[in-house]
């Protein structure tokens, strides 16, 4: 079996951010790889307890294995839109740290096979959890209507040829059912302009985060976790989200403001921290990666 491929994003804000004590209780809502909850069991040692929670069945069975001897880990195959119940099953009901590290893995784009990447010749599904999510992304391809594609990819994807592209996925699906990851991309480059199709942004690139989003409600799956996640801090108690793209943080944003105006938060980051150049040569995917803050009151 393959090791999870994971590094961990701006790690030394988020260690300083938290600056976990030992007998610290704290939940990873985006375990993954388990790059953070590393650093972070190693500080709040065995006295502490971190809960680690994924969709993805995959990678919590991977992260077993992997942490196989680390005994103040508990790891849960969940949503973090069902954390307040994974926490009272597991007896964390007030914890010092909440970390949200959003995005999909590599694991998903290198080994799932799961139709997440446009570079590879795949089903289309992009489900999470294939054992919870009954839609997946052939199923929207091939049914869903002309306007509600362009809509996912305007709004998800922020996809300004979503329309076109709407109306090529119809047009070729009327002929033969579009199956795979593969057929997809051929149907988006026959609908952007050709000078755009050999550019630095894959011409998919947009449509397939839409599509990802999609199929597993990710904006509203976070606009829960954050709130939930909220409640379940002590007071004291830190949040930290790290996000990848514009529509994750603009969530993350409001709903840290609100909490500060309704006074149950203060705000660590006015503004998002972001990664430094360093940090960014060594891991391209810290490039667009945004970290905001809260401790509650």
């Amino acid at each position: 079996m393959n090791d999870i491929i994971h590094t961990p994003v701006l790690l030394k804000e988020v260690l300083e951010i938290f600056n976990p004590q030992p007998g610290g209780r704290y939940i990873d809502a985006t375990v993954n790889g388990g790059g953070h909850a590393r650093e972070i069991l190693d500080r709040i040692g065995e006295e502490g307890m971190l809960l680690g929670i994924d969709r993805d069945g995959a990678l919590i069975h991977r992260l077993k294995n992997k942490f196989a001897d680390q005994k103040n880990l508990i790891a849960v195959c969940s949503s973090y839109a069902e954390m307040d119940e994974c926490a009272v099953l597991y007896g964390f009901g007030a914890v010092n740290g909440i970390l949200f590290d959003l995005g999909f893995s590599s694991y998903h784009v290198d080994q799932s096979a799961r139709g997440f990447s446009f570079l590879r010749d795949e089903p289309l599904d992009m489900r999470y959890n294939p054992e919870k999510t009954r839609l997946n992304a052939r199923m929207i391809v091939n049914s869903w209507s002309q306007k509600e594609l362009a809509r996912i990819g305007k709004e998800y994807g922020e996809e300004r040829f979503a329309n076109k592209i709407a109306a090529a996925i119809v047009s070729d699906r009327a002929r033969t059912p579009i199956n795979s990851t593969f057929d997809l991309v051929r149907i988006i480059r026959s609908a952007i302009p050709t000078p755009l199709q050999h550019g630095k942004l894959h011409p998919a690139t947009k449509m397939f985060q839409a599509l990802r989003i999609a199929v597993n409600d990710e904006l509203g799956e976070l606009k829960i976790g954050l709130e939930k996640g909220i409640d379940l801090l002590v007071s004291r108690g830190k949040m930290i989200v790290i996000s990848f793209h514009s529509l994750e943080d603009a969530i993350v944003k409001e709903i840290f403001r609100k909490k500060e105006k309704e006074g149950i938060v203060r705000l660590i980051t006015k503004k998002p921290l972001i990664a430094v150049s360093e940090e960014t040569r060594i891991n391209p995917r810290a490039r667009s990666a945004k970290l905001r803050a809260l401790i509650k009151i």
